[in-house]
C-alpha cells in the first residue's frame, strides 16, 4: 500500500502525504506491540511515602466536619477519647503544657477545663477512657512521649472522670476546675527505651496497651496489667510487632479500642488503620495478627487523636493546631 501511494504522488501533495504516512506507520507499530512512552499506572494498593494506601476500608463513609475545637487553649490536641458515661470527648495538650484536660462536645464545643491533681505533664501524648464493671468511668492519661528515647521509666495516670455540667463550661486554663487526686503507675519496657504516642485500655480486661512510634520499621505493642499505686515500676510485656500500609510503617500517633473490644483503630499523621478481631477469637491479642485496613479520617494537618464514639459505630478524629476541625466518620 505504501509503495502504491508513493508512486502516484503529485508534487504538490507529497509533503502532506509523507506526514500522514509517518503517522500511520507509528500508529501501526504501537498497535502491534510497540512500547508506549506513558508510565505504567500505580497500583491502587501501593502505599505512597507519608500516606496511606489509596484503597480505604468500605466499612466507613467519607469523613465530615462535625465542628471545630472551640477552646483556643487547645493548641495541640495530642490525644482524643470519647467518654463511656456521658456524651463528651476528652483531649489535652502535649509536652511543655500544664497538666490540664479539656472536655468538649462531639461538635467541639467547650465543656470544661480541669487541672489533674497530683500529675505532671512531661510529655502527655494519649488519653483513653475506661468503664469498670461497677459502671464507674475513668480517664487514663499516657505520659509516654520520649522523642530522644532517654526516659527509663514513664508514667500513666488514672483519674475518676469529671462530670460535665452547664456550669463547668465557664472554666478555662486560667481558672480550671480540679479533678480528684490522680493515681499513678510507673512502667518500663523490656527492650529498652521507646517513644510512644498511643495508649489504649481494653474495655473487657482492663489491660492497658502502649503502641510505640517508630520512624523506620514496625511499631511494637506492649501490654501492662494495671497496678496503680504500686511503689515500684511495672515491667510491660511485648505482645506484637505491627505495621500499617503507609511509609513509615510504624509512625503511629494515636488510637482507640471500640467499646465492645472487637476493633482497634490506630492512626498516623495522615490516616487511620483498623484491626478487627476474628469472629470467635478467645484471645483479645489475636487482633494484632490481623491485616489492618486504611480508613480516611479527614484532612488533618497533623493528626494525633482518634477515638471510637460512645455508640461504637462512629469515629472522631482531631488534629493539632488551634481551632482545628473535628471529623466524624460513620461506619456503614
Amino acid at each position: 500500500m505504501i509503495r502504491y501511494v508513493m508512486q502516484n504522488l503529485s508534487p504538490v501533495r507529497t509533503p502532506v502525504l509523507i506526514v500522514l504516512l509517518i503517522a500511520f506507520v507509528g500508529t501501526s507499530l504501537l498497535s502491534c506491540g510497540g512500547t508506549s512512552a506513558s508510565p505504567p499506572p500505580i497500583s491502587p494498593s501501593a502505599a505512597l511515602p507519608g500516606s496511606a494506601s489509596t484503597e480505604s476500608s468500605a466499612d466507613y463513609a467519607s469523613p465530615v466536619v462535625a465542628g471545630r475545637i472551640e477552646m483556643a487553649d487547645i493548641e495541640e490536641s495530642s490525644g482524643l477519647s470519647a467518654s463511656e458515661c456521658q456524651d463528651v470527648l476528652w483531649t489535652h495538650n502535649d509536652a511543655g503544657n500544664d497538666a490540664l484536660i479539656f472536655g468538649m462536645s462531639t461538635e467541639g464545643k467547650h465543656l470544661g477545663t480541669w487541672q489533674v491533681e497530683g500529675a505532671d505533664n512531661v510529655d502527655w501524648e494519649s488519653i483513653a477512657t475506661y468503664k469498670d464493671p461497677a459502671g464507674k468511668c475513668f480517664l487514663i492519661i499516657g505520659d509516654i512521649g520520649d522523642n530522644d528515647e532517654v526516659r527509663d521509666e514513664l508514667d500513666i495516670y488514672r483519674i475518676a472522670e469529671p462530670t460535665v455540667t452547664a456550669e463547668t463550661a465557664a472554666s478555662d486554663s486560667v481558672n480550671p476546675l480540679l479533678t480528684e487526686a490522680a493515681q499513678s503507675m510507673r512502667f518500663s519496657y523490656p527492650d529498652g527505651n521507646n517513644n510512644a504516642e498511643t495508649i489504649l485500655v481494653h474495655p473487657k480486661t482492663g489491660d492497658i496497651y502502649v503502641v510505640t512510634k517508630k520512624e523506620s520499621g514496625p511499631a511494637a505493642v506492649f501490654r501492662i496489667k494495671p497496678a496503680f499505686g504500686a511503689g515500684t515500676a511495672v515491667m510491660s510485656e511485648k505482645v506484637a510487632d505491627i505495621s500499617v500500609p503507609s511509609d513509615p510503617e510504624g509512625r503511629l500517633t494515636g488510637g482507640s479500642i471500640s467499646p465492645d473490644g472487637n476493633r482497634v483503630m490506630l492512626c498516623d499523621l495522615n490516616a487511620g488503620y483498623e484491626f478487627v478481631l476474628p469472629e470467635g477469637a478467645a484471645d483479645p491479642d489475636a487482633i494484632w495478627q490481623q491485616q489492618p485496613l486504611p480508613v480516611d479520617l479527614g484532612d488533618r494537618p497533623q493528626g494525633e487523636g482518634v477515638s471510637y464514639g460512645r455508640d461504637g459505630t462512629t469515629l472522631f478524629a482531631s488534629s493539632e493546631e488551634k481551632n482545628s476541625p473535628l471529623f466524624l466518620i460513620r461506619r456503614r
